[in-house]
């Protein structure tokens, strides 16, 4: 398994974590760190995953509700609700990631950690979100703090 591939589900393990005790705080995310164990490899892109998914997360949220047509937030499982954030994070924000990659990662993951439905409800979202940015459809803050 790659670096990356490893960071996005030790991400997606700690955003699932910090989503159920309703814990976003560092604090959380050293908690998580301490008490499993990872590859100090992973631990750069795993920390500005969680990071950068915690710090846009109202964003985020707000384009995901766009795109999952009768699926607020809340709705969603809890492990597709946060690799979908995190997908969103990266096809957003990541510019050295292209938003195909952050898409199939998604799936990939979904299906590992997820259920049966997973993979297509997440592809789903996704290549709704992406076919919104390639139109430059997403107008949102999010692109102006990009730059920062």
């Amino acid at each position: 398994m790659g670096i990356r591939r490893k960071s996005r589900e030790l991400a997606i393990q700690a955003l699932f974590y910090m989503d159920i005790s309703k814990n976003d705080s560092q604090e959380a995310v050293a908690l998580f760190c301490n008490s499993f164990a990872h590859s100090k490899n992973a631990v750069p892109f795993f920390l500005e995953l969680v990071k950068g998914v915690i710090d846009y997360k109202s964003e985020i949220d707000y384009i995901i509700e766009r795109f999952s047509s009768n699926w607020k937030i809340g709705r969603m499982s809890c492990v597709d609700r946060n690799i979908i954030r995190l997908a969103v994070y990266e096809m957003l924000l990541c510019n050295d990631i292209p938003s195909k990659v952050s898409i199939n990662e998604a799936i990939d993951v979904g299906k590992k950690f997820g259920t049966e439905e997973s993979g297509a409800f997440i592809n789903g979202i996704l290549d709704s979100i992406r076919i919104a940015m390639e139109k430059k459809e997403i107008n949102i803050i999010v692109k102006a703090r990009k730059t920062k």
